[in-house]
């Protein structure tokens, strides 16, 4: 990837737009009837972009490596992933609007059900509703206010989703995750990982062995896992980097935290892929940039469900006539990873990325999909590059050199 001194030294100030939709886990691998997602999806408006675009295929983090949601998405904004290394439980706190303070440990937690013998039966709580989340830590918070005189807060999240920070001197991060990443695995408890955060990982250890007790008698939601256990990081904005102006429109926590994070304006919408489409074009005329953010791809790869993830794809297809209406200047349809119902989590696979912009050079590429984006004219690169060549296409970077 280019030097984020460079870019920032090259781009400038115009009143071009930028569109980037990022349809979440949209790779896939193919079913038994040997089509994925994407080739099983009527899509005839994906279709006909793709006649009149730019395609490839992109690598998150590097060849063979699964990302995580946020490492792939920094990756789409231009930051190398490698370098920035944020944990969820900050995007997590900063996306549900909390105010993180360098005191703070902020992780992200799930609610889960576990059996009589402690054994995880569903890492997701049977992804119970925000409402019963919103009692459940209500509950918890009540209960549970201070832990050896850190305090501790509890906010709740989407769905089965929720976010615990911890604020009092001294605490570091360095910790694993208090999560085995599996059904039928025992509830694990975090580790330190130097010897900095061995009295943080005391704490947080404290905390899941009081929560258990709350829990007893709250199944399917029994239990708690927590992951990306860190503090705020510092990193560029995007105005800094690339003098735009941009506004993230997603409806769930962790995104709107990355967006917030690398300084996004967060656009007030609704959960649903009509709201969001419907804020985009209420808010066009005020920024430069847009991030556009559709999660249920990734959540129905999740659940193992392909045809969930089809019919997906086709309500994000109906939106795209309205979504070129707006003649952006460069628009930009792609996924942050893949993730295979056939696997039911993210991997490695490359991402389907099309580029839209009256300064391309059309490719032969004639339908949205993993396979033919093979054929396509930008190849397989870094995800790190699809800011460069978004800012290119809206003649937002000067001549590099003499």
């Amino acid at each position: 990837m280019i030097d984020e001194h460079i870019i920032k030294e090259l781009s400038i100030k115009t009143d071009s737009k930028i569109v980037l939709v990022v349809m979440d886990g949209l790779g896939d691998l193919p079913n038994k009837e040997g089509k994925t997602a994407l080739e099983q999806a009527a899509i005839p408006n994906l279709n006909l972009l793709t006649a009149r675009s730019i395609c490839g295929l992109t690598d998150p983090i590097s060849r063979g490596i699964t990302p995580g949601s946020g490492p792939a998405h920094l990756s789409l904004f231009g930051y190398d992933p490698v370098k920035y290394q944020i944990g969820r439980g900050v995007l997590e706190a900063l996306g549900i609007g909390m105010e993180l303070t360098s005191e703070d440990l902020a992780c992200r937690g799930n609610f889960a059900t576990i059996d009589e013998n402690g054994f995880i039966t569903d890492r997701r709580a049977g992804r119970i509703s925000t409402e019963v989340n919103e009692k459940i830590c209500a509950e918890l918070q009540k209960e549970i206010t201070e832990i050896d005189n850190v305090k501790v807060f509890i906010k709740p999240g989407k769905e089965h989703r929720f976010v615990v920070v911890f604020r009092g001197d001294g605490l570091e991060d360095g910790i694993t995750d208090a999560d085995p990443q599996l059904n039928g695995k025992k509830i694990e408890y975090a580790q330190s990982l130097r010897p900095e955060s061995q009295e943080s990982t005391r704490i947080i250890n404290k905390f899941i062995d009081r929560c258990l007790e709350v829990l007893k008698g709250h199944h399917p939601a029994n239990a708690i896992l927590l992951r990306g256990i860190a503090k705020h990081p510092d990193l560029p904005s995007m105005n800094d980097l690339y003098n735009l102006n941009p506004a993230a429109i997603a409806a769930y926590p962790m995104y709107r935290g990355l967006a917030r994070l690398v300084g996004m304006s967060i656009l007030d919408t609704g959960e649903n892929i009509a709201d969001e489409f419907v804020t985009l074009k209420e808010n066009f005329q005020d920024h430069d940039f847009f991030y556009l953010h559709i999660k249920k791809t990734d959540s129905y790869g999740e659940d193992g469900n392909f045809s969930a993830k089809v019919k997906i794809i086709e309500e994000a297809d109906r939106y795209i006539p309205a979504l070129l209406e707006l003649n952006p200047d460069v628009l930009v349809i792609t996924g942050d990873h893949s993730t295979p119902a056939a696997l039911a989590a993210h991997s490695w696979h490359p991402n389907p990325f099309l580029l839209y912009s009256r300064y391309i050079r059309v490719d032969e590429v004639r339908h949205f999909s993993e396979r033919e984006f093979v054929k396509g004219g930008l190849g397989r690169f870094s995800s790190t590059d699809a800011m460069p060549l978004m800012l290119a296409n809206a003649l937002k970077l000067n001549k590099f050199g003499a």
